[in-house]
């Protein structure tokens, strides 16, 4: 495990906090429950490159992210990469060996510095057994990521390269959803070609026609999507050749 700063809960910020207080999950609590949430909350902060856990790795705390990112990926013995989802501010991860006690499913890895609240499943575990419309509320979360393995796989077998990069651009914008004209996504071509098992060199290639055509925007870590209405079609017809 990485070395990691930590502190109670009474010494967070409010600005921490709200990642708890703003997130859907746990925007309906009554106010005495989501202070209690909050007073089991601890700060981790995380340099860029660093593990968080590891597939196989007790799954004894639930995690919301402050600041920065968090890649969630699986290896194969011989080295192969599989990024499964980026996480970034606002969202929380972890909760799948947190709810059913078992075992990490994949690698945690700060994708950038990263800034963490972490709460231990000693207190979360009794707290949501507390909180009925709240279990209610993680079983919505399970069933979302559920359908997210479902399009990943579904694209990474049906689709061509084309309509495999459409939907992964527009299921990472999706979480920019205030920004429907310009959303900006914090990936690098490595990471993308990654997530959606082509070639770096493919994806450059196909990125730069795209970009000629001002459906996205290149910049350095980052690929900015420009006319999500293209990339929708290219997603739903899933055909077509290299340079479209």
């Amino acid at each position: 495990m990485p070395q990691q700063r930590t502190g109670e809960a009474q010494k967070l910020s409010t600005g921490s906090l709200s990642v708890l207080r703003k997130h859907p999950i746990f925007a309906d609590l009554e106010p005495e429950a989501l202070d209690q949430l909050c007073r089991y909350a601890k700060h981790s902060t995380l340099k860029r490159g660093a593990m968080l856990f590891s597939k196989g790795d007790p799954g004894n705390s639930l995690y919301a992210v402050i600041s920065g990112t968090v890649k969630m990926s699986i290896s194969s013995p011989e080295g192969r990469n599989a990024i499964l989802n980026i996480i970034g501010p606002g969202e929380i991860f972890g909760e799948i060996a947190l709810l059913d006690g078992r075992v990490r499913s994949a690698d945690a890895i700060a994708n950038s510095n990263c800034e963490l609240l972490v709460i231990d499943r000693r207190e979360f575990i009794p707290f949501v057994k507390g909180q009925p419309a709240l279990a209610m509320k993680f079983i919505e979360l399970l069933c979302e990521r559920l359908r997210w393995t479902s399009d990943q796989v579904e694209q990474i077998i049906l689709q061509n390269l084309p309509g495999r990069l459409a939907s992964a651009l527009l299921r990472l914008s999706e979480k920019h959803k205030s920004e429907p004209q310009s959303r900006t996504i914090a990936i690098t071509q490595q990471e993308i070609s990654e997530m959606v098992g082509m070639t770096r060199e493919s994806i450059n290639k196909q990125l730069r026609a795209w970009a000629t055509q001002n459906w996205v925007r290149l910049e350095h870590g980052a690929i900015v999507v420009l006319n999500a209405d293209m990339l929708r079609e290219l997603a739903e017809a899933g055909s077509g050749s290299e340079g479209e």
